[in-house]
């Protein structure tokens, strides 16, 4: 087993989680090194850690991120451990861990939630709001069944480490570790963990940290970030702009006329428009290996082509141009008088301008495939 602490700044505590993490390995009867990472402390935390006996690994690069990819890199383990050199987590824990990985799960994750967390170890906002909405959100979006998705305590499988895919370099590491997993199906378990005050002076920025750990569940999920919402914006405005065509209508005692058919094409425009942007995200990062292909990209990849994206995007502005075209007739017809057309010409506008973005978004993703199977 490998047990692995990023170490910014922590000489107060570094060495007495080393010999803790000693203690725990022999409490588990199981052999293993502990492995600091320094990743560019002032203090002299690297010489008390290696005072300690750990084996220590420089990491210029700063985050919390860097410093684990540069610890799994030098681990030995079968079994990796991850953990805090500020000796904010109850070490004894570890033959919990190394029990759940024997029974064959692939990651184990703290929850501090069902262990001990010590009177001044959370502050508020972290224990009540910021961690509890944020497990949330991660759950919701990804299904993972985890209730601390930011424990720094957490165990994995050495064998598992390539199909997580990992790169964030700061603190949404910890976000996209569980997301991977659950996207590669790897069995996730999770086990009690005691909490207690950390020594020193915490690195976590409240709200800088948690905006990433946001940002990257929101843009790591193009399927909630844009094709859900682009698709319930592109149906409220199609079916406004359907029908309305005929003429006004009067719904539950309120009159629907010529403005709700503006908004009506507007939602419909900027629905189609977000939707391929979710279209092109979901591409590029299955792609670049960023993510694997899920049901709505599969079914998409089976039902397109560039040739019927071309069709359909074509049949779309014909049909607008048709549009067009009669009311040109029937104005031609009235000796260039005037003409009260505005409803088939905004519905025309709108098929039209459907047409050219599907057309040219087929070109678009044939061309990412086109470039990245080249490249690959």
């Amino acid at each position: 087993m490998s047990v692995i602490l990023p170490c910014l700044n922590e000489v107060e505590s570094v060495a007495g989680v080393v010999r803790e993490v000693e203690d725990a390995l022999r409490a588990a009867g199981v052999a293993g090194e502990t492995i600091v990472v320094d990743n560019g402390s002032t203090d002299g935390s690297a010489i008390a850690a290696a005072e300690a006996a750990a084996r220590v690994v420089v990491e210029r690069r700063r985050g919390y991120g860097q410093a684990y990819l540069a610890g799994f890199a030098e681990a030995r383990g079968r079994y990796i451990v991850m953990a805090d050199a500020d000796g904010s987590y109850d070490l004894a824990a570890l033959p919990a861990f190394l029990d759940a990985l024997d029974a064959g799960n692939d990651l184990v994750m703290g929850s501090r939630f069902q262990g001990r967390i010590a009177p001044g170890a959370m502050p508020f906002l972290h224990r009540y709001i910021g961690s509890p909405v944020l497990s949330g959100l991660l759950n919701l979006l990804y299904g993972t069944g985890v209730d601390d998705a930011h424990c720094g305590m957490r165990a994995l499988r050495r064998d598992a480490l390539p199909r997580l895919h990992l790169r964030m370099p700061g603190m949404e590491f910890a976000s996209e570790m569980i997301v991977n997993a659950a996207r590669a199906g790897l069995r996730i378990a999770e086990v009690p963990v005691d909490y207690r005050p950390r020594t020193g002076r915490s690195k976590l920025h409240t709200m800088r940290d948690g905006w990433r750990h946001l940002r990257f569940l929101l843009l790591y999920s193009p399927t909630h970030l844009f094709l859900i919402p682009g698709a319930v914006l592109f149906l409220v405005g199609l079916v406004l702009l359907v029908a309305l065509l005929p003429g006004p209508l009067q719904l539950f005692g309120f009159s629907l006329d010529i403005h709700y058919m503006v908004l009506g094409a507007l939602l419909t425009l900027l629905g189609s428009q977000i939707v391929a942007l979710g279209l092109y995200a979901k591409t590029v990062a299955v792609a670049l290996e960023l993510q694997p292909i899920d049901r709505t990209l599969a079914i998409l990849r089976r039902a397109f082509s560039l040739e019927r994206g071309l069709i359909l995007g074509g049949v779309m502005f014909a049909a607008g141009l048709g549009v067009d075209a009669s009311i040109a007739i029937t104005w031609f017809a009235r000796g260039l008088g005037a003409l009260d057309e505005v409803r088939p010409a905004l519905f025309a506008l709108a098929a039209m301008l459907l047409g050219v973005q599907v057309a040219f978004s087929s070109l678009f993703l044939s061309l990412i495939d086109l470039q990245v199977g080249r490249t690959g």
